[in-house]
């Protein structure tokens, strides 16, 4: 299992990577968007009343290509990363204390992920650093929380959805994210991910305290992926990643995050 983890990991990046470093911006939004289009099948097949997988990623493949491909006004990207926005923090959040994930059905799943990959390709137009960097740190708040709630994680944060994670696993994510972007800040080379471009228009602190809500956003993200396979009784959201699950599984906290991330871009640049 290892190896087959470690292999599918070394195949992801030989093409994710170039994509994002090297290709043009189109690219990358093509590799994104049938990523996000599989990731939208999966979540049909975990939804309450099981929708379509096939026409769930249809219906986003056509969206993505025609945000490619067709003219929008300027106002549209950053409306739909808030409108998405609004939706996780009013309704996401409720959706898991109430313990009914999929509330929305098919329509909602579409909105979100689209504006997932929306942000994506937003903020690979403004560069590879502003991708990578908020990108980077769902990934120090995962590594955060996972360490620190195997080290010292007592309180449960949700016993009912992921019983492995704790709240001080959280709060130790959300604390290494904050250490970790103040030093990035201070590397010139990373001017443009969001940790700099935080620091440097709100100040240290107060970009602490955004930044510790988005590791906290991404805590939702997880947990909302983890609720809706626990409703369906499946341990994983596909096969797609072999070693990894499905490619829902590995984007569940990106799905809320990154809009967030384009929208503070799109705000603060």
């Amino acid at each position: 299992m290892l190896l087959q983890r470690v292999i599918t990991a070394v195949a992801l990046l030989l093409v994710l990577l170039p994509t994002i470093l090297v290709a043009p911006p189109l690219a990358w939004g093509l590799v994104s968007l049938g990523f996000v289009a599989v990731a939208a099948a999966e979540w049909a097949r975990l939804l309450p009343r099981p929708a379509s997988a096939p026409t769930l990623a249809a219906v986003v493949l056509v969206a993505g290509l025609a945000w490619l491909f067709l003219p929008r006004p300027a106002w549209a990207a950053p409306a739909l990363c808030a409108l998405v926005l609004v939706w996780w923090i009013g309704f996401g959040v409720g959706a898991l204390a109430r313990l009914r994930a999929g509330d929305g059905g098919a329509p909602v799943a579409i909105v979100l992920l689209f504006g997932c990959w929306l942000a994506l390709y937003e903020l690979r137009l403004i560069g590879p650093v502003a991708l990578l960097g908020a990108m980077a740190i769902v990934w120090v708040a995962d590594i955060g929380a996972y360490f620190v709630g195997r080290a010292v994680g007592r309180r449960k944060l949700a016993p009912r959805i992921s019983p492995g994670k704790s709240w001080e696993g959280a709060i130790g994510g959300a604390f290494l994210v904050i250490v970790m972007s103040w030093i990035a800040a201070a590397a010139p080379a990373l001017e443009q991910s969001l940790p700099a471009v935080l620091v440097s228009r709100l100040g240290p602190w107060v970009a602490g305290v955004v930044l510790a809500g988005f590791a906290a956003l991404s805590v939702v993200g997880d947990l909302h992926e983890s609720l809706l396979k626990r409703q369906a009784g499946v341990k994983d959201s596909g096969r797609s990643l072999p070693g990894h699950g499905g490619v829902l599984d590995r984007v569940d906290a990106l799905i809320p995050t990154m809009p967030l991330a384009a929208l503070l871009h799109f705000v603060l640049q």
